[in-house]
């Protein structure tokens, strides 16, 4: 017994008419399906720069992101760092180096008002720290005439300089001060900005 009624004949359709293609048509539709496909390729290419450069595009603002952040957490450290070496120089080298150019200092202001206001006697009220350093500093301009005059409320680094009606105040006392205000000032400012 045979199955064959049971299965589909397609030998039918196959006594119809033949298709017939020309070599003409046939490079039409070779060249239509050529194009199509360099249509395509061309397109997933664009799609695929396009979405390379969303992503490298991406990648830039993240690592820019990134930088700006590290190169701000790296200042922070730079200036936590320079704090404590910046505190020491003011209590340790500063006043040393005030007191080691307070004599040139004056020697200095004093040849300048002899310029301005003539020879004249110079009167130098001082601390009694700084006495024996303002006795030096005479002797070594005894072309003027210095009177030295102590005095015991003023501190190291602190004196007058008097001649004629005229009285000028010298204090680095103050002056170390305020410089260390100024950079405890500028930690301050930047750990508020940092923060």
């Amino acid at each position: 017994m045979s199955i064959t009624h049971l299965l589909e004949d397609f030998g039918g359709t196959l006594r119809g008419t033949p298709v017939s293609i020309t070599d003409i048509s046939l490079e039409e539709e070779r060249l239509a399906s050529f194009e199509k496909g360099y249509q395509a390729g061309w397109d997933d290419a664009a799609k695929s720069q396009a979405e390379d450069q969303r992503n490298v595009t991406a990648d830039l603002a993240q690592n820019l992101q990134d930088l700006t952040f590290t190169y701000e957490e790296a200042y922070a450290a730079v200036l936590q760092s320079l704090h404590p070496l910046l505190e020491q120089m003011i209590a340790a080298v500063l006043p040393t180096l005030s007191q080691e150019t307070l004599a040139p200092r004056l020697a200095e202001l004093l040849r300048e008002r002899v310029k301005e206001h003539g020879q004249q006697t110079f009167e130098i009220v001082t601390a009694p720290d700084d006495m024996t350093r303002m006795e030096i500093l005479t002797e070594a301009l005894p072309e003027m005439q210095i009177a030295l005059r102590q005095e015991d409320t003023l501190a190291q680094g602190q004196l007058y300089l008097r001649f004629g009606d005229t009285e000028e105040k010298i204090d680095l006392k103050s002056v170390l001060d305020a410089i260390e205000q100024a950079v405890s000032g500028f930690f301050e400012e930047n750990r508020k900005a940092i923060a």
